[in-house]
């Protein structure tokens, strides 16, 4: 089994530790799914919007969560596998009991008031990733607690992955590379484009229940043939699409291991490329490997982004550029920062961002690889299919 390990959750927790000694708090509190996650190592299975949960922090002291009873069977699996790092969790429900065994949705805010007390958080300053109207009504059941929303200061925690978190993605990056090799297979003239995405999805799901049996993979597809590849994530309108005879196509693949993601995008062409989509493919291409080179602990992070605008304004395409060279990958699929461009910061061993410089031109089509990067004193590329335009052309 590769679920993450309790030095996972002790790594995370004296990230989180020094966090709020740094800030001063008394505990932080998780009410999102990815920071959820990050917490527990509980993939949520409900919308909070629609039926809340939290996870407590507190900077002395055990976590405790709130969940809600449709995860009932969920958690106890969870918690009987070892893979869930919450002991402390109470469950409430949204319909009336006879025998009021949970207590009801509208009780929310009395409940995580009692759970505050419990743990000895009247007087408390709580950093939270989200504010919702329920910690409100909380706060005036509790007026010595102050929830402050620090989200944005929280992402520092998620930008250094562990050892056994790269290990997942470097998992989720061999499959992919696996179902890329499928689409060398499956395109053809023709062929409806979500047809083909499914069938691949059929076959990496088989292949992931060879290589992960009794774990939690997911996976995700999407093809873009012709001009439509000229919008980076489709156009609202694929229904029907088919492959033609000199196309260019650019394909996503995004793998989840056991919470942790992993994309790889490639560009094919059906055919014999023209001059224009050559001098295109190369471009970005070229553009890739000097946005990948950058990745290397102690550079600016902007350094990315400027290696490869550089080669796509100097091929002539510098007018055809519509989103950043790349962006975080972990827990989320576009993790942080999101501001790569113009982050100064320096680079940090283990953190892991996707490289994807593209190139579109409307009426022809789109030039894109996304390659996941873990940074270190070399990058190492986790997603390793080919990209050589001979490779490439089917």
């Amino acid at each position: 089994m590769a679920f993450l390990s309790k030095k996972v959750a002790d790594f995370r927790r004296a990230a989180m530790q020094k966090f709020m000694d740094d800030r001063q708090l008394d505990a932080l509190a998780f009410l999102t799914p990815d920071y959820f996650f990050y917490a527990t190592n509980y993939f949520l299975d409900v919308a909070p919007w629609e039926r809340p949960v939290i996870v407590v922090v507190p900077r002395e002291g055990e976590s405790f969560a709130l969940l809600h009873e449709l995860s009932t069977t969920h958690y106890k699996m969870a918690r009987e596998s070892g893979t869930l790092w919450v002991d402390d969790v109470v469950l409430y429900s949204e319909h009336p009991r006879l025998d009021h065994r949970l207590p009801l949705t509208p009780q929310w805010p009395d409940l995580l008031a009692d759970r505050l007390l419990e743990h000895g958080l009247r007087f408390a300053r709580i950093g939270v990733d989200a504010a919702p109207s329920l910690l409100a009504q909380t706060k005036l059941l509790l007026p010595g607690v102050t929830f402050m929303p620090i989200e944005r200061e929280m992402r520092a925690l998620r930008l250094v992955k562990h050892d056994e978190e790269i290990d997942l993605i470097r998992k989720g990056a061999s499959l992919s590379d696996w179902a890329q090799n499928r689409y060398r297979e499956e395109i053809k003239p023709g062929r409806v484009v979500q047809e083909l995405d499914h069938s691949v999805l059929a076959q990496t799901a088989a292949e992931a229940a060879k290589r992960h049996p009794g774990e939690q993979v997911t996976a995700y597809a999407l093809t873009l043939s012709g001009p439509d590849s000229a919008a980076p994530h489709g156009t609202g309108a694929e229904t029907g699409k088919k492959i033609e005879k000199g196309h260019g196509i650019v394909n996503i693949v995004i793998i989840r291991v056991n919470g942790l993601v992993v994309e790889n995008e490639r560009t094919w062409f059906c055919g014999k490329p023209n001059e224009q989509q050559v001098k295109a493919y190369e471009a970005m291409t070229n553009a890739q490997q000097a946005a990948i080179e950058q990745m290397v602990t102690g550079n600016p992070l902007a350094s990315v982004d400027t290696a490869a605008l550089s080669i796509i304004e100097a091929a002539g395409f510098g007018g055809n550029v519509l989103h950043r060279t790349g962006h975080g990958i972990g827990i989320a699929g576009h993790e942080f920062p999101d501001d790569m461009p113009l982050n100064q910061r320096p680079l940090m061993a283990n953190e892991v961002y996707s490289a994807e410089p593209g190139i579109y031109i409307y009426g022809l089509g789109g030039f894109r690889h996304d390659d996941t990067v873990v940074v270190g004193k070399k990058p190492e590329v986790l997603t390793k299919a080919p990209k050589d335009i001979k490779s490439q052309t089917v």
